[in-house]
């Protein structure tokens, strides 16, 4: 909405802080500042508040307001005196308004920092947290205009405000004067102001996917009055899950003797329904699709599930509709799934909804999916469903215009009937979101990721939301971080999800393998070293092993202390005939099953060959659905009268040669023989009261998995073992150390970083010199040993002479940097003789000074040679790296890369990542070196690029760490006005 001429010219319109949020109950309004065009809204407005609000507001009765009143609360400067709407429909139900004040509360213009504040909610919508979320826009529009506090006059009786501004999270000074409470809130962010919003942000958009899945009624807009199409599919598929609301069918073309469609109400628009609908499932062409919104808003659905193409997928029209379409929803306070999408499910067996393209409903499970393509969720469903596994609830979002994976994760985080959840995804809208999302879940249910589009270095259509430019590597580094179980086919999605749905987290790496065959064990073994996991000798039922041997040998397993998890292997039996008997999966099923209902507290799998039944039999004795009442049938007789001999293959594990990174002390509370979702075997500790609560209370059975391959079941055991170690350290964060602090001198880089941005107006930023990469450093005690430039023999022997003998001599020509291969660099040179020869022979081998730019470097101690970087990518945010340097991190990839702000367990896990760690660690007898010290530059620069964003690059090269201590002898730095972070300021939902 733009200015009228009447407004200040000075101040154009700020567009920037127009926004849609999510409010408390899960709808949404949008929030943008106050024009002069809004004067019959506002009047409007506010005759549909009541006395009691208007007395709250202007402590007197005040009925109505006056001309001048209007023209005051509509004309703003957007500096001094700014009002904030929050609309619904293009209606206001909400505003604030800030008045610049100073010491005498009188009005005023900058420099003063004050401001008095005051707001007004419409009665029908208070309790919807409209008013906390304009405090957070208010107080970031008065921090962008150089406002420090608010000040703000309340009645004591008006308890609902003084509680707005008391839960804000902001510093607060309270007094009371003259019969109102004085309220002084400073609007710098606190950590705790920063954790309210965010909190807030939680549980508003997981209640505004609840909403979507737990509707209590649904109209299927576009309805076929013939069987077939897309709308007759969804009604058909919502009537055969038994979906427990109410349902209606819609088409403007139905006759208008058309009472029922399908046995339920029939209606040519949603006009005709004289009750709530909640959600509309939308499946008309695109052109029709803004009719079917607007009939949806002006009739208060609450969400939107829109299965019609025609949008992003189609290019530049398609994504300008698209935005359109989400544009007209959220002015309704709507939310949607789609455009494009596949649809919705939610298996609880309070709503049974199957509101989407599948034919079958899945079986009711603890396993949550969201997936951003049709086709995959097609496929996904499928998979689960043939191998017997259940789902609480799924997400197809098609071009995903507005509801995320990163809503999805909102609303899984709190979900009680979802243990894992699962994602598919082709774009990470948010990445600074996601990984932040992710993290907290994570600490209370597995998330496994599939990312689609990982090479393409472009976005899917339909996905307007920042490229990221790291490689995927990186990112897969960074979602490790964030406990994410990154895998890379739906298949291992698939297998990691049965495995961490239906079994208890291992609490180490020993895997005790038994089996009725040698080779199929030894296999099975092979795959465990492959992934790093620690085997014991398979043990060898042999082939005349009963049903009756393998559950002996499995519960000697599972109450054996040396072993975390167990991989049992079979292949059929061979009958007296000499043929195979692959009938008989139910009887070894049933054996396994009762081996582990005692409540195991370590993971059990399954690997399989050709053993008809048997999967299908493990999924139907202990499934992933809540436990329900049944019938076990006894268990069958031994196949064979004689005892299975057991013998052992193989050899022990080897061990790492790196030390693993400092594990978090164990905590107090342990979840033990607790074999549902989520539940842990070792030192696990909840990190919040939510990851307390999410555990199984008492054992139920769970799921055996089943593989048909030994490498996928020992695959997916390992990515549970990898989670289970990051929960556990997880569980007591790390933390930055405050020697730093004492260090550092945060201000002096501060000015250098103004001082030399002043110098350079271009938005890319400049690099700065070596002589001022190293006093921008040295702010941060990074010491970088200087060079002395050579432009000539003379000048190098002088410069050697300075600095001392020996000295390396190198070229700095960007060509050349860093490249001892190709002569570019000399080193021990001990004398002057030497030096002025390796002069000569560097100017005769790769050119003329003034090409080479040659340097002279004291020698550093002898160590091995390391980089370190730090970089922002627009997406993700600011990545830290480690590798080595050369060939291994440059040639081969072996680099490490943390999310910054890095914490101490960041950086020692940085170092120990990378697949040369042990060369760090005295490989092959050398000397180790001081990892200590390395650590500590990681975070250093970690700090120094998280205080000051304009730091865009920085890369320290070599870094030769030493026995003792390390010496940096090269280093670049960038620096640019800093890209703008999504994941920073009041809530919002994203922009397309």
């Amino acid at each position: 909405m733009e200015p009228t001429p009447e407004q200040s010219p000075h101040h154009a319109y700020p567009d920037h802080w127009e926004a849609d949020v999510v409010l408390r109950d899960g709808g949404t309004a949008r929030i943008r500042p106050i024009t002069t065009d809004d004067a019959e809204r506002l009047v409007s407005f506010y005759e549909q508040v009541s006395d009691e609000s208007k007395y709250y507001r202007f402590f007197a009765p005040y009925p109505r307001l006056s001309d001048r009143d209007v023209h005051r609360f509509t004309h703003h400067d957007y500096v001094d005196r700014v009002g904030l709407a929050v609309t619904i429909g293009g209606e206001f139900i909400g505003t604030v308004r800030y008045d610049r004040i100073d010491d005498t509360g009188r009005p005023a213009s900058a420099p003063a920092d004050e401001a008095e504040v005051a707001f007004l909610v419409q009665d029908a919508h208070q309790g919807r947290g409209v008013a906390s979320a304009l405090l957070e826009h208010i107080a970031a529009v008065a921090r962008e205009r150089g406002i420090r506090r608010f000040a703000a006059e309340v009645l004591p009786a008006n308890n609902k405000m003084i509680k707005v501004f008391r839960d804000g999270g902001y510093t607060q000074r309270r007094s009371f004067e003259d019969g109102s409470v004085h309220l002084t809130l400073d609007l710098e962010p606190t950590e705790k102001s920063l954790a309210v919003q965010r909190g807030r942000e939680q549980r508003a958009e997981a209640r505004s996917v609840q909403r979507l899945l737990a509707p209590g009624s649904v109209a299927v807009i576009g309805t076929g009055r013939t069987p077939g199409g897309v709308g007759r599919t969804v009604l058909r598929n919502l009537l055969a899950a038994g979906y427990t609301g109410r349902t209606y069918a819609v088409n403007r073309a139905f006759d208008e003797g058309l009472a029922t469609l399908d046995g339920v109400p029939a209606h040519r628009s949603l006009g005709e329904i004289d009750e709530q609908v909640d959600l509309a499932v939308i499946a008309v062409p695109a052109h029709r699709v803004p009719e079917a919104v607007a009939d949806c808003g002006e009739h208060g659905v609450q969400g939107l599930v829109v299965l019609s193409a025609g949008y992003a997928e189609r290019g530049a029209e398609g994504r300008e509709l698209q935005r359109e379409l989400v544009r007209q929803a959220r002015s309704y306070g709507m939310r949607i799934i789609g455009p494009n999408a596949f649809g919705i499910i939610n298996t609880a067996e309070t709503v049974r909804l199957n509101a989407s393209l599948a034919p079958e409903s899945p079986a009711r499970g603890r396993i949550g999916l969201f997936t951003q393509s049709g086709a995959i969720g097609i496929a996904l469903l499928s998979g689960l469903h043939r191998r017997g596994a259940g789902l609480s609830s799924f997400i197809s979002a098609g071009n995903r215009a507005d509801v995320s994976g990163n809503d999805f994760l909102q609303y899984s985080f709190e979900d009680p009937d979802t243990d894992v959840a699962l994602l598919y995804l082709e774009s990470l809208g948010n990445p600074r979101k996601f990984t932040r999302l992710a993290r907290r879940t994570a600490a209370v249910k597995p998330v496994v990721v599939v990312k689609g589009a990982r090479h393409s270095g472009t976005n899917p259509p339909g996905h307007a939301v920042p490229v990221s430019r790291i490689p995927d590597t990186t990112v897969s580094a960074l979602m490790r971080q964030a406990g994410v179980i990154r895998v890379d086919t739906v298949t291992e999605m698939v297998d990691a999800g049965l495995l961490l749905a239906g079994q208890p987290l291992p609490a180490g790496t020993r895997v005790a393998i038994l089996g009725n065959s040698e080779s199929l064990g030894l296999l099975t073994y092979d795959a465990c070293l492959a992934e790093g996991l620690r085997p014991r000798p398979p043990i060898d039922l042999t082939t005349a092993a009963s049903p009756q041997d393998f559950r002996d040998a499995l519960a000697e397993a599972l109450a054996d202390g040396t072993c975390d998890a167990v991989i049992v292997t079979a292949i059929p039996w061979v009958g007296e005939n000499g043929e195979a008997e692959t009938g008989d999966g139910h009887v070894l099923a049933e054996a396994l099953t009762k081996a582990v209902a005692g409540g195991s507290a370590k993971p059990v799998a399954v690997v399989h060959v050709e053993i008809g039944g048997l999967a299908e039999a493990l999924a139907a004795a202990s499934s992933t659905a809540a436990p329900r009442p049944r019938t076990v049938t006894p268990a069958a007789q031994p196949r064979a009268a004689t005892t299975a001999r057991a013998t052992t293959a193989g050899t022990p594990a080897p061990q790492g040669a790196a030390p693993a990174a400092p594990a978090a002390p164990e905590a107090a509370t342990t979840f033990e023989a607790t074999t549902g979702p989520g539940a842990t075997t070792g030192p696990e500790a909840a990190t919040s009261h939510e990851a307390a609560t999410s555990q199984e209370a008492t054992p139920r059975p769970g799921r055996i998995p089943a593989y048909p391959a030994a490498e996928r079941a020992v695959r997916a055991l390992a990515e549970a073992v990898k989670y289970a170690q990051w929960r556990r350290q997880a569980a007591v964060p790390g933390k930055i150390p405050e020697f730093l602090d004492d260090t550092i001198d945060e201000a002096g880089a501060a000015a250098l970083i103004e001082a030399q941005l002043a110098t350079a107006p271009d938005p890319r930023g400049r690099p700065l010199s070596h002589d001022e990469a190293r006093e921008l450093l040295g702010h941060y005690g990074i010491d970088v040993r200087p060079t002395l430039p050579a432009p000539d023999p003379e000048a190098a022997v002088a410069a050697a002479a300075r600095l001392g003998y020996p000295v390396a001599l190198k070229t700095t020509a960007p060509h050349l940097r860093h490249r001892a291969d190709l002569g570019g660099v000399r080193l021990d040179v001990a004398d002057e003789e030497a030096l002025r020869r390796a002069y000569g022979e560097l100017t005769d081998l790769l050119g003329k000074p003034a090409e080479l730019l040659p340097v002279v470097q004291a020698m550093a101690p002898r160590g091995v040679d390391t980089v370190v970087r730090a970089s922002i990518d627009a997406a993700a945010g600011a990545i830290l790296s480690f590798g080595l340097a050369g060939a291994p991190s440059e040639l081969l990839g072996d680099t490490a890369h943390r999310l910054v702000p890095a914490t101490d367990r960041d950086a020692a896990e940085l170092i120990r990542s990378i697949r040369a760690a042990p060369v760090l660690f005295g490989w092959r007898g050398s000397a180790p070196v001081d990892t200590a010290a390395l650590e500590e530059l990681l975070l250093r620069l970690s700090r120094l690029v998280d205080d000051h964003p304009e730091v865009v690059s920085v890369a320290l090269e070599p870094v030769v760490v030493a026995p003792q201590g390390l010496t940096v002898l090269g280093a670049s730095v960038r620096l640019a006005p800093p890209p703008a972070r999504s994941d920073v300021g009041p809530r919002r939902l994203p922009n397309y």
